[in-house]
Order: structure tokens, then sequence, then C-alpha cells
């Protein structure tokens, strides 16, 4: 199993994401996740970074690798542009970056005024636009007319030596089916074995499966709660909410029936590494390759010594 960390792109600004991944590497984690959001889930989270501004700053301030978690390349933004930027980021960090791809949710790819198409479609959308970054990064002139997108005469010129890899995000059946068939890899943030193994024996094999899970570090877990009610009562939305609500606002609203005991029970609240052992061992008994964990609050330096002392040598 290896630990890594999850700069949180809706709750910290550029420079305190780039100290938290500096902090992360001198504490011992083993990479980076990074959030792709053009909204914070809530207005209490407060900042939205642009990834790939963030992507150019970590690949000069840390030697770790890096992969979103998640980007949608479907209808913010055209896979022809993110397999642009990904090539490029994929140079800038010396071939430590991976694509962490996924369907989105309305709150980041509806700022167009397009319609938000339902779930299959998305995933249509997702292969197709899967199709056309690698078509890209074989390099020379590519068009393509599918049924979601046109590609003219485009040529990506910076490439890096190897094609990115692309890891494809999956919490339903059918969506980890596709995961499956197309991924370099699989991400969720659930400790669920039986998505591990259907993504296993439905074509992922022993690709790498990655998650992430949040903690609030704080002097007690009582204190960590309230960190994280306040920040991501988000958290505690249900079901297919959180891809289809459109604005901040909404998810207040929404978050106005979750309680702080809700979220207490989704996140890793305090500073008892056993905690956080028994978080990170639910997904390493699920079949987890890779753990990411996100800290929410002013107290990440509390984390990254925690890590540093109790949890990251055990993993060694």
């Amino acid at each position: 199993m290896r630990i890594g960390y999850f700069l949180s792109s809706e709750e910290y600004s550029p420079a305190e994401l780039v100290e938290q991944a500096k902090g992360a590497e001198r504490a011992g984690f083993s990479g980076l996740w990074i959030s792709d959001h053009y909204h914070p889930w809530v207005d209490a989270q407060g900042q939205s970074a642009f990834v790939w501004s963030m992507i150019g700053a970590l690949s000069q301030a840390t030697n770790l690798e890096i992969t979103t978690a998640v980007t949608c390349p479907t209808v913010r933004i055209h896979p022809a542009v993110i397999a642009q930027a990904a090539a490029t980021s994929a140079v800038l960090t010396g071939g430590r970056f991976r694509l962490g791809v996924g369907t989105g949710e309305a709150l980041n790819e509806h700022i167009f005024g397009d319609a938000w198409p339902e779930a299959d479609v998305r995933l249509e959308m997702l292969e197709e636009a899967v199709e056309i970054m690698r078509k890209l990064w074989k390099g020379g002139v590519v068009s393509y007319r599918g049924k979601h997108y046109t590609v003219e005469n485009a040529r990506v010129y910076t490439l890096p030596e190897k094609p990115v890899e692309i890891l494809v995000s999956g919490f339903g059946p059918k969506a980890i089916e596709v995961a499956a068939r197309i991924g370099d890899g699989y991400v969720s943030t659930m400790p669920d074995g039986d998505m591990v193994q259907q993504f296993r024996s439905q074509g992922g094999g022993d690709r790498t499966c990655q998650a992430g899970f949040k903690a609030a570090f704080a002097d007690s877990a009582e204190e960590g709660a309230r960190i994280a009610f306040e920040k991501w009562p988000n958290a505690g939305v249900p079901g297919e909410l959180s891809q289809v609500l459109p604005s901040p606002k909404h998810f207040e609203q929404a978050s106005q029936l979750v309680t702080q005991d809700m979220i207490a029970e989704a996140f890793v609240c305090g500073n008892d590494p056993e905690k956080h052992l028994e978080m990170i061992q639910k997904y390493a008994d699920a079949g987890f390759d890779e753990v990411y964990v996100a800290n929410t609050g002013p107290h990440y330096q509390g984390l990254f010594d925690l890590y540093a002392r109790e949890i990251l040598p055990k993993f060694a």
C-alpha cells in the first residue's frame, strides 16, 4: 500500500497547495492527488484554483508523482485541450503525471449553459474523449469526427516519452465496466472491495487501483468533526446529488439535512494514529494499491507530523 496526499483545490489557496505539497514530500508521502474544480462544493471552502496552473507549479516544487482526482474531459474543456494540458504536465514532471478522469459534476461543467447529460451519455462522452486523447498522444496530425466531438487537423507537439496513463473513476457497475475496459487504472473514494473486484475481473487485471479519503486533523476528535462539518458538509449529501446539483448554494441547501455526526463518520477526525491506520486498512483490505489522504482545516502540518512519525513508517 502506497500512501499519498490529496490536495484539495476547493479549500486551499494556490500558495497553500504548494506549501502542502512540499510538506507532504518532507513527511514521506509517496505521491499527490489534486482535485480539478471550477467551483468549490460550498462557499465555506472558498477556493478553486485552475488545476493545470497548479500542476505546473507543483512540478517545480516537488518530485512527487501527481494524479488529477479527477478531471472531466468532456464538457467544460474539450478533450483535445486536455490532451495538450496532460502531455505538457507529463513533460514538466519528467513522466510523473497521471491523468485521472471521470464523468464530472454539473457543479463544474454547467458554466456555459449546456444541458447536463444523463449518466449513460456522460459515460459515452468519456469513452470518446479518452479515444481522442490517446490518438493525439501518438503524435502526428489528427482529425476525428465522432458522436460527441470533432477534431480537425490537430497535433500535440510537446509530448512525453511515454503516453500519459489514464485512470478512470467509477462508482456504479456501468462506470466500473468502462473503467476496466478503457482505463490504465481505477479511481474511487470508497473502501469497497466489490468495486475493486469488478474492475479487476472485467479487464482491469493488475492495473493500479487508487482511492482517497478525508481527514480533519485537530487536538481532539470533536474539534476535527467541527472543522469537517464547517468546511465539508457536502460530504454527507447522498446518491447522485453530487453529480447533478449545479452550484455551491444548492449544495449548501442540501447540506442542511446533514449533521455533524454524519460528517464525523465520513472523516477521520482528530489526532489518534489508530483511527488513521484503521481507515487505511479498510482500503488495503478492499484491494487498493494506493490511498491518498486529504486534510481539511488549518492544521495540515499536524497531519504531516503525525503521518511522518506514526503512519508512513509502517508502510515503508
